[in-house]
């Protein structure tokens, strides 16, 4: 399905660009989460978490990324972060937990690495650089 022209953006390591083909790879996985919004979704999700999925038409890896809490996953699925994040509300998590998650951090350290002045950008501001560098780095290997 990826057959439209290399963006500059491809080469950023861990970046997904909600775009038009990202879009479209998850609109069901984004309905989902909306789906959410309503307190009678969320009833029903909780008391049947499969019976509730079936409804909607994930792909295999979708459903699995929603069954896990794969966040990274959702992302990479064409999960829009804002659409994502409702299913973590649902959780209970807050935005610091979900970054946590998607580093490798808890929900603290992850608020405490943003205080600090975030991540260093050394080592994640090209997918290129990293190859020529000979890989290596939290980034590497990154879609």
């Amino acid at each position: 399905m990826n057959s439209r022209e290399p963006r500059d953006y491809d080469d950023i390591p861990g970046t997904y660009v909600f775009d038009g083909e990202h879009s479209r790879k998850g609109f069901a996985l984004n309905m989902f989460c909306m789906s959410l919004n309503e307190e009678h979704n969320r009833e029903s999700f909780r008391r049947d978490p499969g019976g509730y999925l079936d409804q909607h038409q994930l792909t295999p890896e979708q459903r699995r990324a929603v069954e896990e809490r794969d966040w990274l996953a959702m992302l990479r699925l064409g999960g829009n972060i804002y659409y994502t994040f409702k299913l973590a509300i649902f959780d209970g998590l807050s935005m610091q937990d979900v970054g946590g998650a998607m580093s490798g951090l808890s929900g603290e350290e992850f608020s405490q690495m943003m205080i600090d002045g975030g991540r260093s950008v050394d080592g994640n501001r090209s997918k290129a650089e990293q190859a020529a560098a000979g890989a290596g780095g939290p980034a590497a290997g990154a879609n």
